[in-house]
């Protein structure tokens, strides 16, 4: 754990800090594209090991990416929530509509209802391209080791809806544990400029390991305890086809999205060596349905209980990891 000089944020100076830092006091560093640094690993780990985070442009083809989006917005339509007469590549809904849906029925991780979400979870198109061999390839590599692909997607839909709130500055460990060499690969469904939201990442921060919590609003329902100085973030629009890989450790945040009637459409997606422990509700729907009744439909069973021919070694959930605590700065 990093420590300078000694002084321990409270409760309220830490939200202070959290919700109300300037523009002024945050270094907005533009991404770094890492392609040209696929044929060489040892860079690519270096790069990986000095940032957090490895960004590719263009790495997925965005054919394959533009038809899960397709699949998407398919569902927002059945709702009657997208606008009427847009093509694929729009995304604006009917934010009146949307505000119809009761609090109560709302995935607040999400951005949409819970009915909703069940239908994007049973989408074969999501679940398939996660495995696509560019991704495995990379992580492979990466790994040196052959990869599990967690089977429990995350499809973000992120509207404008009233309880919505950006995600908080966090890690993803104590939300997914099992290994903290677990990275995740986030996503865009389509273009993302800033202004639509996106994921943004504190440059360096998976090097100060575990960093304690407080409770928040937004994903995940924690934040991690930030010291003024930890400002470097790193950001960029987003095109389809992009991606963005990170260790558990590294501290990433939701940018908000400043077009109220949009919906910003990603993927999380987590992949380990399988040699590697892993929490148990990790191979459990990201939603309230069982595998069977999300795999229902499906034409092809390639991607249907995968994981079960490897033989993992299953960790419980720490609830420890979730419990507030105070850091030194």
């Amino acid at each position: 754990m990093a420590q300078s000089s000694g002084f321990s944020l409270d409760e309220s100076m830490q939200s202070a800090f959290l919700e109300n830092s300037t523009e002024s006091s945050i270094k907005k560093i533009p991404f770094a594209d890492s392609s040209l640094l696929l044929d060489d690993m040892d860079a690519l780990r270096k790069r990986a090991n000095r940032d957090g985070f490895l960004f590719f442009r263009g790495f997925l083809p965005a054919d394959e990416v533009l038809a899960v989006r397709r699949d998407m917005l398919c569902v927002l339509e059945k709702f009657g929530w997208r606008q009427p007469g847009l093509d694929s590549r729009d995304c604006r809904v009917l934010l009146d509509k949307l505000n119809e849906v009761p609090d109560g029925e709302m995935r607040e991780d999400i951005g949409v209802s819970h009915a909703a979400y069940h239908d994007v979870q049973k989408l074969e198109s999501l679940h398939r391209l996660p495995h696509h061999p560019k991704l495995l390839a990379l992580f492979r590599r990466l790994f040196d080791s052959e990869i599990l692909v967690h089977p429990r997607h995350i499809a973000r839909m992120i509207t404008g809806h009233r309880v919505m709130t950006p995600t908080p500055p966090h890690q993803d460990f104590p939300l997914i544990q099992g290994t903290v060499e677990t990275w995740t690969c986030w996503m865009p469904m389509g273009d993302c400029p800033r202004e639509l939201g996106g994921l943004t990442f504190l440059k360096g921060s998976h090097h100060n390991g575990y960093l304690p919590i407080q409770n928040a609003k937004g994903a995940g329902g924690l934040a991690v305890r930030l010291c003024p100085w930890e400002n470097e973030w790193c950001e960029g629009d987003y095109q389809t086809g992009d991606i963005v890989i990170f260790p558990s450790h590294t501290v990433h945040k939701g940018v908000r999205c400043l077009i109220k009637d949009a919906v910003r459409l990603s993927l999380d997606v987590r992949y380990q060596s399988v040699h590697e422990p892993i929490e148990e509700r990790s191979l459990q729907p990201h939603c309230s349905l069982a595998w069977k009744e999300i795999y229902r439909n499906w034409r092809n069973q390639e991607y249907q209980y995968y994981w079960r021919k490897h033989p993992l070694r299953l960790v419980p959930f720490d609830d420890a990891y979730h419990i507030p605590g105070k850091r030194i700065c």
